[in-house]
């Protein structure tokens, strides 16, 4: 099984103020707002925080048929690697392996319940996708899509 979440980052920027009173708190685990709090870039660690949790979660999902994305169930740790950001993702008993890849306009995440799997995950990422070919008849493991953005995953 195989998750993935894509963040249009300028979007991002217009749609949320993570900033405002209590929002921090609602979504992630005292840990992890330290992570955002002490990170030199707080915007881009909340949505790296964010991605990592939308893709495990989509995996878990599947999984047990539970539709009840509750944020801070799903705990978030990282790894960083000098070309990409390598974590995991603790949602109840099972853990999930996330890499991470930050773009100039967006970040993306994937996520696998077996380590070894990141390497042979295929990624394909489309810019303004308004008018784009049929992409389901491909059979993508995973979509994600935000703003400009669509990545596909296999």
């Amino acid at each position: 099984m195989l998750g993935n979440d894509i963040v249009d980052l300028d979007l991002a920027k217009i749609q949320s103020n993570w900033r405002r009173k209590n929002y921090l708190n609602k979504i992630f685990t005292a840990d992890e707002q330290l992570m955002v709090t002490s990170a030199p870039n707080p915007d881009l660690m909340v949505w790296l925080l964010w991605s990592m949790k939308e893709s495990a979660y989509k995996i878990y999902n599947r999984k047990t048929g539970i539709r009840n994305f509750a944020p801070k169930s799903l705990t978030c740790t990282l790894s960083p690697n000098s070309d990409y950001i390598k974590g995991k993702v603790s949602i109840d008993k099972d853990v999930y392996f996330t890499k991470s890849d930050v773009h100039p306009g967006y970040l993306h995440t994937i996520a696998t319940p077996i380590y070894h799997q990141l390497a042979k995950i295929r990624i394909n990422i489309y810019q303004s996708p308004e008018n784009l070919f049929d992409y389901k008849s491909t059979k993508p493991g995973c979509v994600s899509h935000h703003g400009r953005y669509l990545a596909l995953v296999y």
